[in-house]
C-alpha cells in the first residue's frame, strides 16, 4: 500500500453529447487515490471493457434505464463499466487477498474502491484475464438456453462484428448449425468475418436493400435470429423466418448508434402477420437469465479454443488516456470484436 501513487487516473463526463460523442465530450483527469470505506476493497485496475452501449447513459436527456446496470451519467461523473481488477487491500472476512483478480464494474479508472460484495474473484490460473470481459459466454448462452439451437439449422447474428456476432457465428458453427449468416457496416468486415469468424456470407448495411442481401444469403430461410441491432434488419429477418423459428433480441444498435437522438429508442416496423401464421417466437433475452452457462462456457470455450473452433476476439486499446477515443471507435464500428482498454 504505501507504494502507490498519490494520484490516478480516470474517464469523466464533460458534457452530454446531443447526438454521437466524440473524445471532446470526454476528459481524463488526476484525482486521488481512493480511500476504501468499511467494507470495500481497493483494487487497480487491469482492464476494463469499452461497450457502444454507454451512449445511451451519457447523452443529452439520458436518465436512467431499468435493467441497465450503468446509471444515466451527467457532467463530472466518472464513467463505469465491467473490469478486471487486482485487490490491493480487502476488508477482514471478504475472503480476499492481495493479489487476487476480480470482476467489477467500476472501470474507466485506474483505481476504484468497491465495496467486497460487488466484486466477483476470478478463478486461480486464468490464462488471459480480459478474456472474461468477452460477451462470448452471452453468445453461447443465446445459442444454448435462449435458442437451443439444432444441428444443421440457418442461423442469422445481426451486428456480426460486435462483441457479441463476433463470436456467435464461431459458436454456432461449433454447435453444428448448418449455415450461419450475419451483417456487418462494411464489405471489408464482412470479408473478415466469412474468412475467420464462421460466417458463410454476410450483408453489407447500405450495399443496397437489406431484405434482399438477407434473402440471398439464407436462401431456404431462417430458423434462428440472434438480434443485435433491430430495425429493418430484424424487419427482414421475421419476414425470412420460417416456420417455427425462434428470434431472440439481444440488442438495439440500430438506435444506440444512431447520429441523431438519444440512443435509447429503436424504432422497427414489423408486420404481425409472419410472427402469427408461421409461429414465430420472438422475446428479448440477457444471459444473466442462464447463469449456470457461463461455467459451461468456460469449460467449452478452453477445448473449443485448444482445437482452434473458437477464437472469440479482443480488440485492446494501451493507456486510459485513449479511451475516450477507444469509445468513439466503438460506436463507429471501427474495431472487430470486445474492445478493451489496459490502463
Amino acid at each position: 500500500m504505501h507504494n502507490l501513487p498519490a494520484t490516478a487516473r480516470e474517464v469523466r463526463l464533460v458534457a452530454r453529447p446531443e447526438g454521437l460523442p466524440t473524445p471532446e465530450h470526454f476528459a481524463v483527469v488526476e484525482t486521488a487515490i481512493p480511500r476504501p470505506a468499511p467494507g470495500e476493497v481497493l483494487l487497480r485496475n487491469r482492464c476494463f471493457r469499452v461497450s457502444a452501449s454507454m451512449r445511451m447513459m451519457i447523452s443529452e436527456g439520458a436518465e436512467a434505464v431499468e435493467g441497465v446496470p450503468v446509471p444515466a451519467l451527467h457532467p463530472g461523473d466518472t464513467l463505469a463499466g465491467e473490469a478486471v481488477g487486482e485487490v490491493l487491500a480487502a476488508p477482514p472476512g471478504s475472503g480476499l487477498r492481495p493479489g487476487t483478480l476480480v470482476i467489477h464494474r467500476a472501470g474507466w479508472r485506474e483505481y476504484a474502491a468497491v465495496p467486497a460484495a460487488a466484486v466477483h474473484p476470478l478463478p486461480e490460473g486464468v490464462e488471459d484475464p480480459a478474456a472474461r470481459l468477452t460477451h462470448g459466454w452471452t453468445a453461447y448462452a443465446a445459442l444454448t438456453r435462449g435458442v437451443q439451437l439444432r444441428a444443421g439449422e440457418t442461423v442469422f447474428v445481426s451486428g456480426s462484428g460486435g462483441a457479441i456476432g463476433s463470436a456467435a457465428g464461431q459458436i454456432a458453427r461449433a454447435l453444428g448449425a448448418g449455415r450461419v449468416v450475419g451483417s456487418a457496416g462494411s464489405r471489408e468486415r464482412a470479408e473478415r468475418l466469412v474468412a475467420g469468424f464462421g460466417y458463410d456470407a454476410v450483408a453489407v448495411r447500405g450495399a443496397g436493400p437489406f431484405a434482399e442481401q438477407l434473402a440471398e444469403a439464407a436462401p431456404d430461410g431462417l430458423d434462428v435470429v440472434i438480434d443485435n441491432v433491430g430495425g429493418e434488419q430484424l424487419s427482414a429477418a421475421v419476414a425470412l423466418a420460417n416456420p417455427g423459428a425462434r428470434i431472440l433480441v439481444l440488442g438495439a444498435l440500430s438506435g444506440q448508434l444512431a447520429a441523431h437522438g438519444t440512443g435509447r429508442t429503436a424504432p422497427v416496423e414489423l408486420d404481425s402477420f409472419p410472427l402469427l401464421l408461421k409461429k414465430l417466437t420472438l422475446r428479448g433475452y440477457s444471459a444473466d437469465d442462464d447463469p449456470d452457462a457461463e461455467a459451461e462456457w468456460y469449460e467449452r470455450c478452453a477445448r473449443w479454443r485448444t482445437s482452434g473452433t473458437v477464437d472469440v476476439p479482443l480488440a485492446r486499446v494501451r493507456g486510459i488516456e485513449n479511451a475516450p477515443q477507444a469509445l468513439t471507435d466503438t460506436i463507429a464500428g471501427r474495431h472487430l470484436g470486445t474492445v478493451i482498454v489496459e490502463p
